[in-house]
C-alpha cells in the first residue's frame, strides 16, 4: 500500500510527495493516496506480515507514507535511534462500564507512549518522513504535548528542534518539554495565533519540518495507526464505538480513516455474522472551546471560530481545521459529538482513575465525561462495546486536580486512625 501522491480533500488534484500540506487551486487540506496494498485479497498474508512486525506502530508500516524499502518503511526505525511510539494496552473497565450501565466498556491508554501521549504516533510519521524528505530541523505549533513528543523524538534522532507554544500552558508540559533540550518560544496569544506565526515561518525557514504545519498530512497518518492497533487488540473486529477527542478533528477523523481501511481490505471481521463497519464516532469537546460540536449540534456543516476558555488546553483549537471533517464522520457513523463543562471535566478525571487506576490529563477528562453524558442520556445503547480513547497523561495536568479530594492529617496514634480515617473510609464500587 505505497504512497503515490498528496491528493486535495476537496477537489482531489495531486501533487508529489513533497512538503506540502494544502491545495494551490482551492485551498483545500492535503492528504496521502496511497497505492493498492500488494497482498489485497490475501488477509492471511498481511495479517502474519503485521503480527511479525515490531511492537510499535512500525508493524504497520505497509500503510503509512513512508518510502519503500527504507529502514523505516521497512519497520525498523529503532535503527535510526527514533522513539518506539505505540503498541499501547488496552484494558477491559469493567468497574467504569458497571458504574455508567454499559456492558463493555474498554479504555485505549495512549498516556503509554513515551512522552505519554498520542502525539509520539503523529511525530514518529512526520519525523520520518522529514529525515527521507533531508530536512535538518524539527518544529511544532503546540497545544503542549506535541510540543513534548517533537522535543523528544528530535533528542532521539540528532535534530534541531523549535517549539512554538501559548504563553500560558500549563507548567507541567513546558517542564516536560525543556529538560530535551529543545528551543522553546512562548508566544502571547492562543494556539491559532502560535499556528499562524508557524506556517509563515514554514514558509521562510525551507530546511525546518513543521510536522503540523508543511509535514500536516503525513503527520496526520500517524493516527490511523490507533484504529489499527484497537482492531487487532480485539481479535480483528472493531468496537462498536469510539469516544475520541477533537481538537483540530485530525485524530478523530484519521480513526475512522484506519478502521475504513482495514475493512476495505477485509482485515476485520465482523461480530455474530454481521457486516464489519466503521464504529460509531463519538466526538469529545470542552464547553469552553467547542467549535465543532456547536457546529454539529446546531446542523451546520462548518465550525464557526471560537476563543479558547477551557482548563482543556491540550484541545483548546479554536478554528479546528478538520473540523468539518469530523462533523461529517460523526454523522456518517450515527455518532455524535459533545461539550462538557470544566466541571465535569474534573469529574471525568476522577470518574476514570478511580474506576481503572489510569490517571489522564483534562483531554481524557473530556472523553470520560461525555461517555457518561451518553450513557446518562441514553444516547448509548447499553449493550454497545465501547473504546474511549485516552490520549495523555494525568501527570501533565496536576493542578486541575488540585482540591478535588481531601487528605486527612492524625497523629501517629491507631486510636485516632480506627476513628478518623478508617471508620470513614468507603468501599469502591
Amino acid at each position: 500500500m505505497a504512497a503515490t501522491s498528496l491528493i486535495c480533500r476537496e477537489c482531489a488534484s495531486t501533487y508529489p510527495l513533497e512538503a506540502q500540506f494544502v491545495c494551490t487551486k482551492c485551498f483545500g487540506p492535503l492528504e496521502v493516496a496511497y497505492a493498492p496494498h500488494p497482498s489485497a485479497g490475501d488477509r492471511d498474508a498481511i495479517r502474519r506480515r503485521i503480527q511479525a512486525g515490531p511492537r510499535s506502530i512500525w508493524r504497520y508500516a505497509d500503510f503509512l507514507p513512508l518510502e519503500a524499502g527504507s529502514p523505516v518503511g521497512a519497520g525498523d526505525f529503532s535503527s535510526d535511534g527514533g522513539l518506539p511510539a505505540g503498541g499501547t494496552p488496552l484494558v477491559k473497565a469493567d468497574r467504569l462500564a458497571r458504574r455508567l450501565g454499559l456492558r463493555e466498556v474498554w479504555v485505549k491508554n495512549d498516556a503509554a507512549n513515551p512522552t505519554h501521549s498520542f502525539k509520539d504516533r503523529v511525530v514518529a510519521v512526520a519525523a520520518a518522513r522529514a529525515k527521507e524528505l533531508g530536512f535538518s530541523t524539527l518544529a511544532c505549533a503546540s497545544t503542549g504535548n506535541l510540543a513534548g513528543a517533537v522535543a523528544a523524538a528530535g533528542a532521539a534522532l540528532g535534530l534541531p528542534t523549535y517549539v512554538f507554544i501559548p504563553a500560558d500552558l500549563e507548567e507541567q508540559k513546558i517542564l516536560s518539554t525543556g529538560v530535551y533540550g529543545a528551543n522553546i518560544v512562548t508566544v502571547r496569544g492562543n494556539y491559532d495565533d502560535v499556528n499562524r506565526l508557524c506556517t509563515e515561518i514554514a514558509g521562510e525557514r525551507e530546511d525546518w519540518a513543521f510536522v503540523n504545519v508543511n509535514m500536516r498530512p503525513y503527520y496526520a497518518e500517524g493516527s490511523k495507526t490507533l484504529a489499527y492497533e484497537i482492531a487487532e487488540q480485539l481479535g480483528w473486529t472493531a468496537p462498536d464505538r469510539i469516544v475520541a477527542p477533537i481538537a483540530s478533528g485530525s485524530l478523530f477523523t484519521k480513526i475512522g480513516k484506519g478502521f475504513q481501511e482495514w475493512i476495505d481490505l477485509d482485515l476485520i471481521d465482523g461480530v455474530g455474522g454481521a457486516a464489519p463497519k466503521v464504529p460509531v464516532m463519538s466526538g469529545a469537546q470542552a464547553l469552553g472551546c467547542n467549535p465543532v460540536a456547536a457546529a454539529f449540534e446546531a446542523g451546520q456543516d462548518v465550525c464557526r471560530p471560537v476563543k479558547p476558555d477551557t482548563i482543556a488546553k491540550s484541545l483548546a483549537i479554536g478554528n479546528p481545521a478538520d473540523g468539518p471533517y469530523a462533523i461529517e464522520l460523526a454523522r456518517k457513523t450515527g455518532g455524535t459529538i459533545t461539550d462538557v463543562t470544566d466541571d465535569e471535566i474534573k469529574d471525568g478525571i476522577r470518574l476514570l482513575a478511580e474506576t481503572t487506576g489510569i490517571f489522564t490529563e483534562t483531554a481524557g477528562g473530556v472523553t470520560t465525561a461525555t461517555l457518561r453524558k451518553l450513557a446518562e442520556s441514553g444516547r448509548i445503547d447499553p449493550q454497545e462495546r465501547v473504546v474511549l480513547v485516552i490520549t495523555g497523561e494525568g501527570l501533565k495536568t496536576l493542578d486541575v486536580v488540585r482540591g478535588t479530594f481531601e487528605v486527612t492529617e492524625i497523629d501517629p496514634r491507631f486510636e485516632q486512625f480506627e476513628n478518623d480515617v478508617e471508620s470513614r473510609t468507603e468501599v469502591p464500587v
